[in-house]
């Protein structure tokens, strides 16, 4: 098909060793100069993107950038920052200390943190890279204990100001209270808590009481700053609050993990006698797809918080660029594909661009071919692919350069959760994409997808005894139908065993977008069996569930959308991820087709026979 991109200005592709072409697209992208700058990456994965990152922050220092920061635990962290920033200790001990979620192995994050070691070493105290985390050390199924956040924070304001000017709470002056309330830490690292909330050790009266004494602790931090920053190094003090928020940011995750019932909701309801009547309704039970996504509405705001600590700090001395997730940074809410359950949070990019607090810009990262992610190169049709058709491979491209209309979201991915590809809202909701076409050590190349006309030659070829029509334009037929293919067990041209359809059919099959540029779709009779092999579910079942299913994606299989109660299975443009299948379910769909061409054979000679012999057919 043809590219719907619009051709960027210039060349704004580059190799992976061009760092002139980077330089000139990354000025494109800053032509008007953020305080923060993002790059997301669709997944955690691949290591091309984040050792583009680190040519890319190279490149920004050189522009005046004072900080970097990374999507990992933002009080380990403070050990990398003061590593780099010349302080005592090794390149070893940063790395297997400084990092939360494993990102303390990959080659990439060495390679920063030794080359802004380097870097800052021939640069004055006041002009040196700093290095921030924006995370928490919580993850999606377990979140540690609170205790070491808690306790740095009680003990250092303890050193500075004394007991009396601490919170009244025994907690918070006595240590083996504090161990009391928070009892042992495997209460709070019990994965189980993320699919049951009576596992979860955040809804208990100490989890409660805890709570109240973090924010206790952090509003005596802010109130005596004036003192505090005067008695030690200011930098303790900002150590000191980013514990705080930490701590308070556990203790929030492990709170909602532990919520039972959802929001109430007036108007007309359920009595307790069963009836409806006006009036407020009880609140229903949560759902693990609403607790969880809570959750991580939760996790992101603390990173909101986190960026928005860092800006204070370094909005003084330059720009800040910061690495996450796509979906942590993009400015449309972040949604993740769970099997049973939907998940959808407003991400700290979302949240920081919301309330306007900095000039915030976001380059949305994309991959083409990746050995790590599982990707072969993508298909021309999807957003990934038309990209690479006209940069020519890597590129920093502009969202405001790029159409997407024609164009759909790749699917094949590994099934990766964590694996999100680039589709419209991406775009609507980023200033700039970088694009990775192919990573090292990628194929370049898959075969191509086939058309329908190589796929009508396929099904020809490899199965026995097909008749087919082919609707031209000299055939009696709606003009919707010009380009349809029917595939028939044999002579008998009754009742095709699949079909090929190139067109919408206005109000009737209008649902799969038929119309879109290089957009086919095949049909094929599966039977009740294979069916619900497919889907898990019975063609009986099909209109409960019709709502949930999308069956506009390309190379996925879905019920046909208007023949799927007859155990008709369809697949639009079937490529790399369904082709295999394709094949097998086609042989079925023409046995059980052939097998009804023999049954009625059959049937027309005992009747032939029956009517010569005087009797009934």
């Amino acid at each position: 098909m043809t590219s719907s991109f619009l051709a960027p200005n210039g060349s704004p592709s580059f190799g992976f060793d061009d760092d002139a072409a980077l330089a000139a697209a990354l000025d494109t992208v800053l032509a008007t100069a953020p305080d923060l700058l993002g790059l997301g990456e669709p997944t955690h994965g691949e290591p091309a993107l984040p050792a583009l990152r680190n040519r890319l922050f190279e490149l920004l220092a050189q522009r005046g950038y004072a900080s970097i920061a990374l999507e990992t635990d933002a009080v380990a962290a403070l050990e990398v920052d003061a590593f780099v920033r010349g302080g005592r200790g090794t390149l070893d001990a940063a790395m297997a200390t400084g990092f939360s979620h494993g990102f303390g192995d990959l080659p990439a994050n060495r390679e920063l943190v030794a080359w802004m070691r380097t870097r800052n070493d021939t640069l004055p105290p006041a002009r040196r890279l700093a290095f921030h985390g924006v995370d928490g050390p919580m993850d999606a199924d377990i979140s540690p204990s609170p205790r070491p956040y808690l306790a740095h924070l009680r003990d250092y304001l303890l050193e500075h100001l004394g007991p009396d000017a601490l919170p009244r709470e025994a907690a918070a002056r006595e240590r083996g209270e504090l161990d009391r309330l928070l009892g042992d830490d495997e209460r709070w690292t019990d994965p189980a808590a993320l699919y049951d909330a009576a596992a979860s050790v955040g809804g208990t009266p100490e989890a409660r009481a805890l709570r109240v004494l973090a924010d206790d602790l952090v509003t005596t931090l802010h109130a005596e700053a004036p003192q505090l920053v005067a008695a030690g190094p200011v930098e303790d003090w900002h150590a000191a609050a980013v514990h705080g928020r930490a701590a308070l940011g556990m203790l929030r995750y492990h709170a909602a993990a532990a919520e039972t019932r959802g929001a109430e909701t007036t108007g007309a309801g359920t009595t307790g006698a069963g009836t409806t009547g006006a009036g407020t309704t009880g609140a229903g039970p949560r759902s693990t797809g609403e607790r969880l996504s809570r959750m991580l509405g939760i996790r992101d705001e603390l990173m909101a918080r986190n960026l928005h600590a860092v800006r204070d700090r370094e909005r003084h001395r330059g720009a800040t660029f910061v690495f996450a997730q796509n979906a942590h940074l993009l400015r449309h809410p972040a949604r993740w594909a769970i099997p049973g359950m939907d998940v959808e949070w407003s991400g700290a990019g979302a949240i920081v661009a919301a309330v306007g607090v900095e000039r915030y810009t976001v380059v949305a990262g994309s991959l083409g071919a990746s050995v790590a992610s599982g990707l072969p190169a993508p298909a021309p049709s999807t957003f990934e692919g038309a990209l690479e058709q006209v940069t020519g491979g890597s590129a920093l491209v502009p969202t405001s350069r790029i159409t997407r209309d024609g164009l759909h979201v790749r699917t094949d991915g590994t099934g990766d959760r964590a694996y999100a590809p680039l589709s419209a809202e991406n775009l609507r909701n980023a200033d700039a994409v970088l694009h990775v076409a192919t990573s090292p050590g990628a194929p370049r190349t898959t075969a191509a997808a086939p058309t329908d006309v190589d796929l009508a030659a396929r099904i020809l070829r490899d199965l026995p005894g097909v008749t087919h029509l082919h609707v031209g334009e000299d055939h009696e037929a709606a003009p919707h139908s010009l380009g349809d293919w029917f595939f028939f067990a044999g002579d008998d041209a009754r009742m095709p065993f699949a079909t090929i359809v190139v067109h919408d059919t206005p109000g009737f099959d209008e649902d799969s977008a038929l119309d879109r540029p290089g957009v086919f779709r095949l049909n094929i009779g599966v039977g009740r069996d294979e069916f619900e092999r497919l889907f898990g579910f019975p063609p009986a079942e099909l209109a409960q569930r019709r709502s949930d299913i999308d069956v506009a994606v390309p190379d996925r299989f879905v019920p046909h959308p208007t023949y799927g109660r007859q155990a008709w299975v369809a697949v639009l443009d079937p490529a790399d991820a369904t082709l295999t299948e394709v094949d097998r379910l086609l042989a079925v769909a023409h046995e059980r087709s052939a097998g009804r061409e023999r049954s009625v054979g059959r049937e027309r000679s005992v009747g032939r026979e029956s009517t010569a012999r005087g009797t009934p057919s």
